[in-house]
């Protein structure tokens, strides 16, 4: 690794390897080895530029969460466009075939990382509660324009819609449901509250 590397640049490279193990060999191969291996750094870079792995691996949640800032400004403007149940399958279909799903299993699996993620993010399974708070926003919009029923509640429907798409992808061992399916959920969720 050369020296005089800007941290920024490190910490790309060093969480690009991780979300690489993570879809490709999942949560219980991601270590620091593999990710220094995978990112072709020596193994002492990691932990120069992170207290622990836990460390490392919570930064790296946050890094994945902030990503998603121009996937819910995208979704917040395809209000009034499109259809509701269109709109919120793509911005699903986009949230899950993400690292999205590989980071929720890893955050159940490291209790550190967990405790850690706590002291940022003190309530909710991240990634997962920025999805729904993404798409109530979207809802939220939909129903001032009186596209959603005003009666409906934009929160609740989010967090439906975000247990009931992670629970069809977290099924899939990897695999993508079935074409249709993450359609029919939002179909089945939103249908009588689209006006």
């Amino acid at each position: 690794m050369p020296t005089g590397v800007a941290l920024r640049e490190v910490r790309r490279q060093l969480f690009d390897a991780a979300e690489r193990i993570l879809l490709r060999d999942g949560a219980n191969a991601l270590t620091s080895r593999a990710v220094t291996t995978e990112a072709g750094c020596a193994k002492g870079v990691l932990h120069r530029h992170f207290a622990d792995f836990d460390a490392f691996l919570a930064e790296l949640v946050i890094d994945r969460i902030d990503r998603m800032d121009p996937q819910a400004a995208a979704l917040r403007d395809a209000a009034g466009t499109g259809t509701v149940a269109g709109n919120l399958t793509e911005a699903l279909t986009a949230l899950f075939e993400s690292v999205a799903i590989a980071i929720v299993g890893l955050i159940t699996a490291r209790d550190g990382l967990r405790a850690r993620l706590r002291e940022t993010i003190p309530a909710g399974v991240p990634v997962l509660t920025e999805g729904a708070t993404m798409i109530a926003g979207y809802l939220t919009a939909e129903r001032d324009l009186g596209r959603i029923a005003p009666d409906r509640d934009p929160d609740i429907l989010a967090f439906t819609l975000i247990g009931t798409a992670h629970l069809l992808y977290a099924g899939t061992d990897g695999d993508r449901p079935e074409d249709g399916a993450v359609e029919e959920i939002v179909t089945t969720i939103v249908g009588d509250a689209v006006r």
